[in-house]
Parts: C-alpha cells; sequence; structure tokens
C-alpha cells in the first residue's frame, strides 16, 4: 500500500494510451505498454516473410505506437529520447509482466463489458499493492470493478486523464465505493507532485465533472444558437476570450475533440441519468447528428463547424451555415458588448462587460452562462463535494479562466440570481439560502487566505506550502520594494522572490532599475533569491519597441546606454554573494534567458520553451547570451590542449538558427540549461523548489561565482564559423541580411580576432556583443525585423 510508483504499465496503446504513456516516461518512470495481438499481416510484414507468430507481428500495435510519438505534434514527449523508457508488448504474451510493476493504467475502448473482462484477466496477475487504474472518461469505476475481489477494488480507481496528456493539466481521481481513502490520498500527491498534475476527486457519477459540465455548457450553446439563429462565428466570438475562455471558443473546440467524440460523451450522460430535464439537455441536436452521419467529425476529418479551403490568397477558413448546410466566408462579428470586453482588463471585468453590453450578443452570452451556472449549482454533492473542485476542472480541463462559482461572483452574485429568477430560472436551494444569510459571494479573502461556501459555511481551502502565491504574499504586505516593472517579494525564511510584472514581463529599465536595487537589499537582508513570476510567460525579452524607437531615431549613445545598463546589470546580479535560483516557465525568450543565465541554478517548469532568438529580429544576444554560452563551452571543454570548435559550432547554429527548446529537458538538450539545473513537472511548485534550492546553497556555506578567463576559438574559428554561414547563403537557405548577421555573431561567439586559444574577460566579450548589435540596429533590414515582429508579432525573412 506504500510503495513509491517507479514502474507502471499502460494497456491500450491508442492515442490517450500511448500519450500517458508517453508522459510517464517524460517523468521517469519506465513503462510497459501492451495491446491486443494483430490478426493479420500488413504488407510489410508480409514482405519481410514474417508470420503471425513473430515477435515483431505480436508487439505491432504498441510499437507503432511508441515510434509515432516521435512524430506526433504537438509532442507528446519532453525529449525524443524518452520513447526508450516504453517497452512494447501484448496482453496474450506480456500480460503476467504486470506483477512487477506499481501501477496499471487500463486505457482500452470506452465499452463497460471489455474493460470488466480486462480488468478480470489483470486480476489474474495482479500483485497484492499494486495500484490499478481505469482512464474512462465517463463509465461507472464501481460497475467497471464489480465482479473484482475486494482486495483489488480497494488497489483500484478512475484517472481520468484530459487529452493530450502532456499538456492538459487536469487529472480527475475518481475513487470507488471500495477504494482505499489512504491510497487516494497518495495516489493525487503522487500525481500533483511527480505528474504535475492538478488532481480533483470526483464521484462516480456519468462524464464525473469536467465533461459533465463542458458537455452540458456546449449543448445549452448549441441549443441557444438553433433558437434564436446566430452564426457559428458569431457564438466563438462570444464565447471565446471575451468570456474567459480559449480562443477555440465552442465551435472550434469541438471540431478539434470531434464531433463523434462529443456526442459519444453526451450520450453517455443521456443514458445514464434519470431526470427527464436533465436527459433532454443532453440529448444531441439533429444537425449534429447529422454532421456525424456525413463524416463531417471535425479536424480528424477535414471538416466540421470549419472547413479549410483554398482562395486566391492563399487557404480561407469558412465556417457552416446550419441553415443551407454549406459552407461560406466568415463574417466577423462585431458590437459594443464585445469591444468593451475586448477593451476590458482579466476575465472578471471581461465577462462583466459583455454581459452587460445590452446587445444581441450580451443576451446570448448571459443566455448561456446563467444556465451553466445554475447547473453547476445543482450538481454540488452529487460529481463533487465542493465548489472548488468543479471550478478547478473547468479552468484545468477546459482552460476557462474562471470557474462556475468564480464567475458567478465575478458578475454579482445577488443581482444575478435576482435575474435569473425574474426569468422563470430555477435556483437551488442551498444558493438562495446562502444569499439569505447575508453572504453575497461564494469566495472570500481575509488577511491572504481563501475561503468558499462548504456546507452553508465559508470553509478555508488547503493551503499547500509547495504552492505559493505571489499575489497573496503581495496582500499580506510582503513587498520589500516595487516599480512599475518588477517587485521584491518577501517569501520567508529569509528567500525574496523578485517577480516581473511589466507588459507581457519584457525587460526595459524599470525591470533592470529593480534587478539592481535587489541584488543590493539581498546583500545586506537575505539569504538569497529567486527569480521567478506568475504571469502567462516567464519572459518574451527586451522592449523591443524602446530599442525600435531609438533606433530610428538614431539616438545611438541612448542605445548604447540600454545595452551597457542590461549588461551590467546581469554581471552584478551573476557576481552576488548570495545564492540566486531562477525558475522560468512557458515562452523564455531572448532577455528572459539573458537573465536566468547568472543563475546559481535554474529550475525550470518541463514546459518552458527557452532560446535566444535575437536573430528572429535582425539581432544578436548581447545582454551576456553570447558571453555565457561560450564561458560553458570553455568550462566544458578544460583541457588546453582539447578542440573548442566543435562545441562553439553547435552554440553558433542554435544562436543562429534561433532554437527554441520544446520543453525544459529539450534546453538541457540545447545547451541551454546546464547538467546541474532542473525541470520540474508541476509549474505551481517552480516558487518552493527554488525557495529550497536557494535554502541548501545558503545553508551549504554559499561562495559566490568567481570570474574566470575563456577560452576562444579566435580568427581561426570565426573563419569556420563564417564560412558554413556562406554555403547556406549559397545553398539558398539564409539571405544576404541572415548572413550580415552569421558573419557578426560568429566574431562574438569567437571572440574576435585574437589568435585560437586566447584567453579573454567576460567584460571583454560583453564589449564584442555590444558592438555587433549597435552596428546591427543601425541596419534598415533589421529595423524592418523588428517593426515586423512588433506588428505581426512573428519573424520576417528579409
Amino acid at each position: 500500500m506504500n510503495k513509491p510508483i517507479r514502474k507502471a504499465a499502460v494497456i491500450g496503446s491508442g492515442v490517450m494510451g500511448s500519450g500517458i504513456a508517453a508522459h510517464l516516461a517524460n517523468v521517469g518512470i519506465p513503462c510497459l505498454l501492451l495491446d491486443m495481438v494483430p490478426k493479420q499481416l500488413t504488407d510489410e510484414e508480409t514482405a519481410k516473410g514474417l508470420s503471425l507468430e513473430h515477435p515483431a507481428v505480436r508487439n505491432r500495435l504498441a510499437a507503432s505506437a511508441i515510434a509515432k510519438l516521435t512524430k506526433t505534434k504537438p509532442a507528446p514527449l519532453y525529449d525524443d529520447s524518452f520513447a526508450a523508457r516504453i517497452t512494447p508488448g501484448n496482453l496474450e504474451d506480456h500480460l503476467a509482466q504486470i506483477a512487477d510493476v506499481d501501477w496499471v493504467i487500463e486505457v482500452v475502448v470506452e465499452n463497460l463489458q471489455v474493460k470488466k473482462e480486462l480488468l478480470r484477466k489483470v486480476e489474474q496477475h495482479w500483485k497484492p499493492g499494486t495500484v490499478v487504474s481505469s482512464n474512462t472518461s465517463g463509465i461507472s469505476i464501481n460497475a467497471m470493478s464489480a465482479d473484482c475481489s475486494d482486495e483489488f477494488r480497494k488497489h483500484f480507481m478512475g484517472t481520468h486523464f484530459f487529452n493530450p496528456p502532456r499538456y492538459m493539466k487536469l487529472l480527475e481521481i475518481i475513487p470507488g465505493e471500495r477504494t482505499d481513502r489512504d491510497l487516494v490520498g497518495r495516489m493525487k500527491t503522487f500525481c500533483e507532485t511527480v505528474l504535475g498534475k492538478g488532481v480533483v476527486l470526483a464521484k462516480d457519477t456519468p462524464n464525473f465533472i469536467a465533461n459533465r459540465i463542458g458537455t452540458y455548457g456546449l449543448l445549452i450553446t448549441l441549443q441557444e444558437m438553433l433558437d434564436k439563429g446566430y452564426t457559428v462565428e458569431e457564438v466563438d466570438a462570444v464565447t471565446g476570450p471575451a468570456m474567459g475562455r480559449p480562443k477555440s471558443a465552442t465551435f472550434r473546440t469541438l471540431d478539434l475533440v470531434g464531433l463523434d467524440t462529443f456526442v459519444h460523451v453526451a450520450d453517455n450522460v443521456y443514458a445514464n441519468v434519470a431526470d427527464a430535464a436533465e436527459k433532454k439537455a443532453f440529448e444531441s441536436p439533429e444537425v449534429l447528428k447529422s454532421m456525424v452521419a456525413k463524416g463531417w467529425l471535425g479536424e480528424k476529418s477535414g471538416q466540421g463547424f470549419y472547413l479549410k479551403r483554398k482562395g486566391s490568397n492563399g487557404s480561407e477558413i469558412h465556417s457552416l451555415n446550419l441553415q443551407t448546410m454549406e459552407y461560406q466566408p466568415q463574417k466577423k462579428a462585431s458590437s459594443g458588448s464585445l469591444e468593451a470586453a475586448k477593451l476590458a482588463k482579466g476575465a472578471r471585468e471581461k465577462t462583466k462587460a459583455l454581459i452587460t453590453g445590452g446587445d444581441r450578443y450580451s443576451d446570448l452570452a448571459w443566455n448561456i452562462m446563467k444556465q451553466v451556472l445554475v447547473y453547476s449549482a445543482e450538481k454540488v454533492g452529487e460529481i463533487a463535494d465542493s465548489i472548488q473542485e468543479i471550478d478547478e476542472a473547468m479552468k484545468w480541463g477546459f482552460n476557462w479562466e474562471m470557474g462556475p462559482f468564480e464567475t458567478w461572483d465575478a458578475i454579482g452574485l445577488v443581482k444575478s440570481v435576482e435575474k435569473m429568477e425574474k426569468e422563470g430560472l430555477s435556483v437551488p436551494a442551498w444558493v438562495k439560502d446562502w444569499i439569505s444569510q447575508g453572504n453575497t459571494s461564494f469566495y472570500r479573502k481575509d488577511n491572504g487566505s481563501l475561503f468558499y461556501v462548504h456546507g452553508g459555511q465559508y470553509k478555508q481551502v488547503e493551503e499547500r506550502p509547495e504552492v505559493i502565491s505571489l499575489r497573496t504574499l503581495k496582500e499580506q504586505n510582503r513587498v520589500v520594494k516595487s516599480n512599475s516593472g518588477a517587485s521584491l517579494i518577501d517569501l520567508g525564511d529569509g528567500v525574496v522572490c523578485l517577480e516581473f510584472h511589466s507588459p507581457n514581463n519584457a525587460i526595459g529599465a524599470d525591470i533592470l532599475t529593480m534587478i539592481q536595487q535587489s541584488v543590493d537589499e539581498v546583500r545586506t537582508n537575505f539569504e538569497g533569491m529567486v527569480v521567478a513570476n506568475q504571469g502567462r510567460n516567464f519572459c518574451v525579452g527586451a522592449n523591443l519597441m524602446l530599442l525600435l524607437m531609438e533606433a530610428q531615431d538614431e539616438e545611438w549613445d541612448e542605445v548604447d546606454a540600454i545595452i551597457r545598463m542590461f549588461q551590467n546589470t546581469m554581471y552584478k546580479l551573476k557576481r552576488l554573494e548570495k545564492p540566486v535560483v531562477a525558475a522560468p516557465h512557458r515562452m523564455t525568450l531572448g532577455g528572459g534567458v539573458e537573465a536566468c543565465m547568472p543563475a546559481d541554478q535554474v529550475i525550470a517548469s518541463a514546459e518552458t520553451y527557452y532560446g535566444l532568438v535575437e536573430v528572429g529580429v535582425g539581432l544578436i544576444p548581447a545582454g551576456g547570451g553570447c558571453k555565457e554560452m561560450a564561458l560553458r563551452v570553455s568550462q566544458h571543454v578544460r583541457h588546453p590542449d582539447a578542440d573548442l570548435q566543435p562545441f562553439i559550432n553547435q552554440v553558433f547554429e542554435t544562436i543562429g538558427m534561433a532554437k527554441v527548446s520544446t520543453s525544459g529537458h529539450d534546453a538541457k538538450r540545447l545547451g541551454y540549461l546546464r547538467p546541474t539545473d532542473r525541470v520540474l513537472a508541476n509549474q505551481d511548485h517552480l516558487i518552493y523548489e527554488a525557495k529550497q534550492a536557494v535554502l541548501r546553497m545558503a545553508q551549504a556555506g554559499y561562495e559566490p561565482i568567481r570570474e574566470e578567463k575563456i577560452r576562444v576559438v579566435g580568427s581561426e574559428g570565426k573563419a569556420v564559423l563564417q564560412l558554413g554561414a556562406i554555403a547556406m547563403k549559397e545553398s539558398g537557405y539564409i539571405s544576404d541580411h541572415d548572413l550580415l548577421i552569421a558573419k557578426k555573431l560568429a566574431h562574438v561567439l569567437a571572440g574576435g580576432d585574437v589568435p585560437a586559444g586566447s584567453l579573454v574577460t567576460e567584460q571583454y566579450m560583453l564589449d564584442l556583443e555590444r558592438e555587433a548589435f549597435l552596428s546591427l540596429t543601425g541596419e534598415p533590414r533589421t529595423q524592418q525585423r523588428m517593426q515586423h515582429m512588433l506588428t505581426k508579432g512573428k519573424a520576417l525573412r528579409n
């Protein structure tokens, strides 16, 4: 019962099964992937002379699923090499091997009898103490395990991963009536800490939490559309970011999920609920059934509510007219309420602006929202014990910015209930009782702690030490210093966190000033510092708009001053006599990477997309990025006679092609992260882990990073790098301007025109960076690239 999970088996190698196996491999858990034995040979197998008894044939389904993992987009693996952690097998030859694993996950077809029969076979080889779970999206856990022994059922539960398993945060754990509750708690902790999931405990009801409410909301939206005559694009304009929902809104979401899959999920609730009104709500409209019958299933069939067509100006997206059932060019929806929502800051204000706009789109938003809120309230206690679990399930599983009860608070609980009742909607008695007690919201904050309604009174949200909220700390007046771009926040135990909060967390003079002030503050009053924030992205780079404006005005002294300030600030951070740990997440680009490089250690989220991308805007890294990469090569190749060239070639290619990692692990492969840096699966734990790392270094007697000279490849090495770039230009891979940038980059990385093997100082390398950056800033084509990035959000190849 207490044994750790070190090895797993996944049964079923379809999209979900292989994706779950991949994510287990991502976090270092070797996995056995099993599937059925094929009944027929493929043409390729026949040509090779293989028989049905050959192991390659018998393991084909699992083996081919593993092979696809390295080709699938978005990538299921943090690093392609992790596929080696998955071993293919089949149910006839290898099922007995589950006796050697710690967790068995069933991911076969959504059919109760198939699952019951598989569990019967699993139990024959099951070793007591091994966890067994089903990845079902809605079949009863109790019904599935009804024929199993009591001891087996104690170790059996539902673990509903959302697709794709690597990227979707939600994991619903569904205990059966016999499941050991201590084991459920340990699995919850394991899945949060090791797998990086947001775990909610669901009850064994049809479709559990997220799919129950999400499916209801999508069906209500479709019905409202059909009743009132809205178009596909109008509905998506209302039910996307304007309502605090993803850009995929309603119909792009349905196309992504697959209309056949959605109908199957809706049918599961329809078949398993007794209430007539609820059953009616989950009946798929005829238009949906008709589209499935036609094979218009969405992305996987090439058409659904949207269709991509070739037009005179390239590909165009057309939308389905549900009256004529023909595709037509999209018409952009526009109204006062949509514009007001667009201008509002944050999901709360956007939602309020949308529903109070007084036009037909406001009506659509309100009519959808009110029904989803009431339905969610009706299901409290039935599908989950608390409103918090329902809210978290919808945020983590459907990427809503606010859960239903957070949304209700945002629009005004008391007034919205009054309006609902005036319009004839029946609001659950517990909600009205709560309001009658004088309460005006489901959640409230008190001294930085969050409370939610539970059992007719406020209950404090469980505070977990590994989840540190910078917002909460700021509400508790823990800010040491602050300006418009960054704040220094006391994390306790002598550790502070430097938080960026400028627009897009772009680095400008305000952030650089705060870094310098923070270094002085930590030197005097604290044990060490964490560099982290909880914005959508860690940092997208330096303030490009400011640089472009100065360059266009030919204010070269100002540009030089900006770069000097950046370089001097990073150098000061690196030389701080106290430990510094950087904790980046998601997009960490250009200057964002350079802000992490001075740290003693980087603890990155597994979903960190990390890269020195300045070449994309016609520049080179000049905040110490080139210098730090050259220093790492010099430190890696210590012997004075060893050849640096192959390693500096690799750095030149990585920076020159503006490579960005696809994960934290990939950042290690690219050389952006060091072997001593760590990658963490759960982004919510980043600041806590970074703080612990600072404390460990401080307690061990921290010694500051000492400056050392950098051995460089010099003029000879520069010639090698430039020759490679010239060859690419002659082959048509890069433009004249790309070649100019490459030559500048080669000059810096090589250490300029010194002899090969020369030892140079960090300041010397920084001077080379700055000179190259300044000269490129004056190039008209670089300015065109900067302008294009600012206006279009993508690189210009000119």
